[in-house]
């Protein structure tokens, strides 16, 4: 998640456990995982972030993606592979004046937009940052319940992209 600390500082930032209770899931594959025990992240299987190697791999099951955030369009590949898979829960910055986000959210079916979620370090102490929100955008009937489910217990704004409405 560079930018969101200081200049120089670890690229490997942790989803803290709390999001994983709200959203009340178990994954069978986090696509992205940093390959650090100390990682909470409740899947069966993981495939390790480092370069594109996890991309190159086939996906399957309920997906938890959490990807390297990097540079401008260092997503859009994350989220073609993820929303072409179908069936999962991504996390992302909020940019919502990214064009990557405005394609994201026109292939979700919901997205929970996040009270400010301090990653944690791989020491497991708590960044500073980020400075602006998160967004998990929901692929698929499990994940969108997933997301309904952490929004009623309070970890964010739920909400659904109106599709192009029949003349």
């Amino acid at each position: 998640m560079s930018h969101w600390e200081t200049p120089g500082a670890s690229d490997e930032w942790y989803t803290p456990a709390y999001v994983f209770e709200a959203l009340g899931e178990t994954f069978d594959l986090d696509v992205a995982h940093p390959g650090d025990a100390t990682c909470c992240v409740p899947a069966a299987r993981w495939l390790t972030s480092g370069g594109v190697g996890s991309l190159a791999h086939d996906w399957d099951g309920f997906v938890w993606m959490n990807p390297p955030f990097g540079g401008r369009n260092a997503l859009e590949p994350w989220l073609d592979k993820f929303f072409a898979h179908g069936n999962g829960i991504a996390l992302t910055p909020d940019r919502t004046s990214a064009p990557w986000f405005w394609a994201a959210w026109q292939r979700c079916d919901r997205a929970l937009f996040t009270r400010k979620i301090r990653f944690l370090r791989p020491d497991g102490s708590q960044g500073v940052s980020p400075s602006n929100g998160t967004c998990l955008f929901a692929s698929g009937d499990r994940a969108v319940v997933a997301l309904e489910r952490a929004a009623a217990a309070g970890l964010g704004i739920l909400a659904q992209p109106i599709r192009a409405l029949a003349a």
